[in-house]
């Protein structure tokens, strides 16, 4: 049975849907510099101080099929040192049906980022613990505002064609 909207005139069309169809770990590295010397020895009084880097981007595999990689690149440094960095590019396939060519693009790099988030984000926090620190847990993305800042930054870009 197929999802239909009535349109102005009575006839049904179909209502747009998105399926993933897999996730998968692209691309991971964790670096731990200072082991074992640096584990378990006494930090500053502030705490480390975490830097984080967000990156979604998409491409087409067929009709309806699409990629999306949610890219997460973090360290954390303490006095200048590093303590810790990870890069972990986390992908999923997905298939858009019905969706408006001019909604595709904003669908694929916010809802599917969305969708993706909580396993990339489960995944550097079990890194972090395993590579003998507390878990880092990355703060919750507003994907839909990267989309907007984005946008406004090519806009601002004199002869930038967009997609």
């Amino acid at each position: 049975m197929a999802n239909e909207l009535p349109n102005g005139n009575g006839a049904g069309e179909l209502a747009p849907s998105m399926s993933a169809l897999i996730q998968y770990t692209k691309d991971f590295s964790f670096e731990n510099p200072k082991a074992p010397r640096g584990l378990g020895q006494p930090q500053a009084q502030e705490g480390p101080q975490m830097s984080l880097q967000v990156n979604v981007s998409s491409s087409a595999l067929g009709d309806n099929d699409y990629e999306t990689v949610l890219q997460l690149e973090g360290k954390a440094e303490i006095n200048g040192e590093m303590l810790f960095a990870f890069d972990l590019s986390y992908g999923g396939v997905f298939r858009l049906l019905n969706v408006p060519q001019e909604h595709v693009h904003p669908v694929l790099v916010i809802d599917c980022a969305r969708l993706l988030f909580p396993f990339a984000r489960q995944i550097i926090a079990e890194a972090v613990q395993n590579g003998g620190f507390p878990p880092f847990y990355v703060p919750p993305i507003d994907f839909a505002a990267l989309f907007q800042q984005r946008m406004q930054e090519l806009q601002g870009q004199p002869n930038v064609v967009q997609n």
